[in-house]
């Protein structure tokens, strides 16, 4: 039977962080290692501002923090700029600190980019800005799927960066990090007017990305799937 669950959401400037576990304890923990590294990337770009704005890999000083490193390294396999990962890292590094209390779930979502650890079922709605199939469909994460992290990338939104058309990419790999750039890095190739060729595109470019584990593309009612994805289930 299914445990009771404890839940929390709160604002870190213009993060919106939702958390959920089985210990209560852990959402804390989490919420105060997520601060944390919050603030220790925001003292290393301020020395070192490449790091914020480029849109190319770049490597991490040797005594950068620990959230530098993460994304520095997310962002070398999938190609993008470091900022591309930021909210997956913070995701992780959230999971990492409720597990380390003892949590048995635990679930970090920063702004769509989520961590998951669980020995029991978890569903995550899938997004996108197609409206017919926003929030119609979710993913069944169970233990056999963990840990996994999973992020939602939109070529239609103002708040990101992306030269790509999709309406939605969903990615699934090893960790939040690495999902939030390869996201991404797959939005970008979604490219072109022909809408099936340019869902192809995204798919051959997701298969490149070593740690991704699969992906949803949606643009203008097609869709396209590859890898090893958890359950889909309908969401009503």
């Amino acid at each position: 039977m299914p445990i009771e669950l404890f839940e929390q959401g709160f604002a870190l400037k213009e993060s919106r962080i939702h958390i959920k576990s089985d210990k209560k304890e852990a959402i804390d923990e989490a919420k105060k290692e997520i601060i944390g590294h919050r603030r220790n990337l925001e003292e290393y770009v301020v020395k070192y501002p490449k790091f914020q704005h480029t849109l190319k890999p770049i490597n991490a000083l040797p005594d950068a923090p620990e959230i530098v490193h993460s994304m520095a390294e997310a962002a070398r396999k999938a190609n993008v700029g470091p900022m591309a990962a930021v909210a997956g890292a913070l995701a992780d590094l959230g999971m990492k600190a409720m597990l380390r209390v003892g949590a048995k779930v635990a679930v970090v979502e920063d702004g769509g980019e989520v961590a998951v650890t669980t020995d029991q079922p978890v569903t995550v709605a899938v997004l996108s800005s197609f409206p017919e199939l926003s929030g119609k469909i979710g993913l069944r994460i169970t233990e056999e799927d963990s840990p996994l992290g999973l992020a939602t990338s939109s070529s239609k939104t103002g708040r990101v960066i992306s030269f790509g058309k999709a309406d939605s990419v969903t990615v699934v790999a090893s960790d939040a990090s690495l999902a939030d750039a390869a996201a991404t890095a797959v939005c970008n190739a979604v490219a072109g007017e022909d809408v099936g060729a340019s869902v192809q595109r995204g798919l051959e470019a997701a298969k490149t990305i070593n740690g991704v584990r699969g992906v949803i593309i949606i643009r203008e009612g097609q869709t396209g799937l590859w890898g090893k994805l958890p359950k889909m289930i309908n969401i009503k």
